[in-house]
């Protein structure tokens, strides 16, 4: 059992908290039940596992069992150590570490949505809140969409906090990570249609065709979207706000517009 925060193990681990740390050695840390079943599932490599007897999940013994059968090294810790280790303020105690996967566009799956025809990409542009992406790949996956496209990356995607704001979904959505200017040729050549969330269009959103091949694009709170998106032939559309705030959080900004991808393709196949 480690019950030192000076192991160096457990310092490997509170390493991996800064992005540099996760890049230099392609690791990144998952942390509770059901984020760490979800990773397994999706085939994602866990390389090592630390539990904490102490607390619920870590005395969960078949739990522990079938990680180490996918893999793992599974190594007991002290509260105080595991409380060390980890990100969040109740954990559950599991924390698992895994290898980074390769997230590129020449290696994304393409499929069509699961809500209607067509495939239906979310593109997080600038997302610079680490909450926000989380939030969004949870939408992207309730929907049923094709994925998640990153442009331009503010954040680290397997960034702690992303990781626990998608709930596990960061590993069942499809994702890429790409430079704007080529994610925008990749959608072209692709013959996608890009619609997207401006606070100043004049189309309201329920008033745009929503069906096909479709990616909407969601910038920034702070920055909004740059020049190299606002080209004429993109469709912009506007959420309506009645109140005095003049726009939403881009994660619930992402959700709406899913949404209501969802129920005019849904509604096309009724037709």
């Amino acid at each position: 059992m480690l019950t030192s925060s000076r192991n160096p193990r457990v310092r490997g681990v509170v390493r991996l908290r800064e992005r540099r740390q996760r890049e230099e050695q392609r690791r990144f840390v998952v942390e509770g039940r059901r984020e760490l079943a979800c990773a397994v599932h999706a085939g994602v490599a866990l390389r090592e596992l630390f539990y904490c007897p102490d607390l619920p999940a870590g005395a969960d013994a078949a739990l522990i069992r079938r990680f180490a059968n996918a893999g793992a090294v599974c190594e007991p810790t002290s509260r105080a150590v595991f409380e060390r280790m980890s990100y969040r303020r109740t954990p559950d105690g599991l924390l698992g570490v895994a290898a980074t996967p390769r997230r590129t566009l020449q290696e994304l799956p393409i499929a069509a949505s699961r809500c209607g025809t067509g495939e239906l990409w979310l593109v997080a542009a600038g997302i610079g809140v680490p909450g926000n992406l989380g939030a969004m790949l949870r939408s992207v996956d309730a929907v049923g969409a094709s994925g998640t496209l990153l442009a331009d990356a503010a954040i680290d995607v397997f960034n702690p906090n992303v990781v626990r704001a998608s709930v596990g979904a960061l590993f069942s959505v499809p994702f890429a990570v790409a430079d704007a200017a080529a994610l925008r040729g990749w959608l072209d050549r692709r013959g996608v249609r890009v619609v997207l969330a401006d606070p100043a269009a004049a189309n309201e959103y329920t008033m745009a065709d929503l069906t096909g091949d479709l990616a909407l694009v969601i910038g920034s709170e702070k920055a909004g979207l740059d020049a190299g998106w606002r080209r004429e032939r993109y469709e912009r559309v506007c959420l309506p706000m009645a109140g005095r705030v003049d726009s939403l959080n881009a994660a619930t900004a992402a959700a709406v517009l899913l949404f209501e991808a969802r129920r005019q393709r849904l509604a096309a196949t009724k037709d």
